[in-house]
């Protein structure tokens, strides 16, 4: 029952995927308008959905068990981190791509794949789940991650903690939880028309992130894809060392069942989307980032439906 269960929330994933795949085939897509679509779930939909869905299914007591399972993700990322530092030196990764194979490793695609992949696996009940993993793989991403990736450029190497940090940590879809969380605790209730706007805005999160993902992966050319010992390094990551460490981790924090479970498939996801982008912006091996995050995207076609079976 499982099994078919996971089958047929991927088989519905696949489906909308291909949609994006054939018409980016076709040229429906350009780099303005697939950029586009990012910027419709990150700006849009996804804060919308956020705001509607947290502040009409919790309530305060809900909200302690919630920050509790934080610790979970948070805890499991910081092995993963120091398991990459030790893949990299064991793999003899390259110095100039180290930083990026280690940032590849330990931090996933938690919003643009896990919002999609958890909705059609757990339905809505995930998303605050899905969110709270999102919480931490944003801060370790966008602190210890972006670090390690300037490391392997030209640029100079920022500050762990800046502005821009902060800046891209709090990014649209985390200020709307936070706002969110905010109403619930203030025992605030928004006019039905904004929940009703909310809820009508967010239910394009998961057929646009989709679509995303399809079109990007038209663009991959599979004859240059070469599964070398620092890719099979990232995928060992991706969706053995990282899932594995969710489970070590909440075997000594007691969280539900169901929380567990989403946050083992958001660690089993590909790797960031924008490891590539700060690869560019540091001049750093651009491909080689490319490369790892189409891989992993692969990948995740086989992963999740396995980890939905075995949790």
């Amino acid at each position: 029952m499982v099994f078919f269960q996971a089958l047929q929330g991927i088989l519905s994933i696949l489906a909308m995927v291909l949609v994006g795949y054939f018409l980016a085939a076709r040229g429906w897509f350009n780099q303005e308008t697939t950029s586009l679509l990012p910027r419709l779930v990150n700006y849009v939909s996804l804060p919308t959905y956020m705001l509607w869905n947290l502040t009409t299914t919790f309530s305060k007591d809900k909200l302690s068990e919630m920050v509790y399972g934080l610790a979970v993700p948070l805890l499991s990322m910081l092995a993963s981190f120091l398991f990459a530092l030790l893949a990299a030196r064991l793999l003899k990764v390259p110095a100039k791509r180290s930083g990026t194979f280690v940032s590849s490793f330990f931090s996933s695609s938690a919003i643009f794949v896990g919002v999609p992949v958890n909705l059609a696996l757990f339905g809505e009940s995930s998303l605050p789940f899905v969110l709270l993993y999102f919480l931490a793989n944003a801060v370790w991403f966008w602190t210890v991650g972006n670090y390690c990736i300037s490391t392997d450029g030209e640029s100079a190497s920022p500050d762990i903690l800046s502005m821009t940090t902060l800046k891209n940590i709090f990014s649209p879809p985390l200020i709307s939880f936070t706002a969110a969380i905010l109403l619930i605790l203030a025992s605030v209730k928004l006019p039905a028309f904004l929940l009703a706007t909310a809820k009508y805005l967010g239910n394009m999160t998961t057929p646009l992130s989709l679509l995303f993902i399809g079109v990007v992966m038209q663009g991959v050319d599979l004859k240059k894809l070469r599964l070398d010992r620092d890719i099979l390094g990232v995928l060992a990551g991706r969706f053995i060392v990282s899932p594995l460490a969710v489970l070590l981790v909440a075997a000594y924090f007691p969280i539900p069942e169901f929380m567990k479970k989403v946050f083992v498939i958001q660690a089993a996801l590909p790797a960031m989307t924008q490891t590539s982008i700060l690869a560019s912006m540091y001049k750093a091996d651009v491909e080689y980032a490319a490369t790892l995050v189409s891989v992993t995207n692969l990948a995740a076609l086989v992963a999740i439906p396995v980890y939905m079976v075995l949790v």
